[in-house]
């Protein structure tokens, strides 16, 4: 018989119950009112985008990342594994509790991620630390990484869409730096999304990691000079 889940924590946020629940040693979800956003054994796209997003600085000396979304720190993880050791990485997470979450009980999934000495956490909306970095010259990135637990959907607003619309897009390029990438998760592909990058200055590919079951998207949009 398998073993029942245990919520071990939670908290209350704007959008819901937050729950984190354990089943044996390595086995964990994140829940919103009881909806799974992640599953530790179910991280292939995430793992895929993170590295995507960051495999062109393989080899560039003091990059920059910006990771939208800390989740189970998996992502995070993966672009840790693809960047140099001199590299910087910010996370823009809402919640505390989920940074809490990760330097925790979720701290062995990802080998501390959350605490890796490449990367600072700050508590705030990712579209208001792209619309900081947007109005800095000197606060760009070479990579922007959205994990987010909603991607970019059918019903998204076009132009006003605060991460996926039309605007939020020519921030995000304003805050790149010439060569860089725009990394985004969605559950299903999203070719209105796909169409506002290409026409927001950006060349798009998408991937579907992974075989069989429900296989989630992968967006990666090269900036165009």
């Amino acid at each position: 018989m398998a073993r029942p889940w245990v919520t071990i924590d939670a908290a209350a946020t704007s959008d819901g119950r937050l729950e984190l629940r354990r089943r044996g040693e390595r086995d964990f979800l994140i829940t919103l009112d009881g909806l799974v956003l992640m599953n530790s054994v179910a991280n292939r796209s995430e793992i895929v985008l993170g590295q995507r997003g960051c495999s062109h600085l393989r080899n560039r000396p003091a990059a920059r990342v910006l990771v939208g979304g800390l989740g189970m720190g998996c992502t995070l993880r993966a672009v840790l594994d693809t960047l140099p050791a001199d590299a910087e990485v910010v996370v823009a997470e809402l919640n505390p509790v989920v940074l809490a979450w990760c330097c925790g009980p979720l701290a062995g999934l990802t080998g501390g991620a959350a605490t890796d000495p490449r990367v600072s956490i700050e508590i705030v909306d990712v579209a208001e630390r792209v619309h900081a970095a947007a109005n800095d010259e000197h606060d760009r990135f070479a990579a922007i990484i959205f994990d987010l637990y909603r991607g970019p959907h059918f019903r998204t607003d076009r132009q006003n869409d605060p991460l996926y619309g039309s605007r939020a897009i020519a921030r995000v390029r304003q805050a790149l730096t010439p060569d860089g990438v725009f990394a985004v998760w969605g559950e299903n592909h999203d070719e209105g999304f796909a169409r506002r990058l290409e026409a927001g200055g950006f060349a798009v590919t998408t991937e579907r990691p992974g075989r069989g079951g429900l296989r989630h998207v992968v967006f990666i949009a090269r900036r165009r000079h």
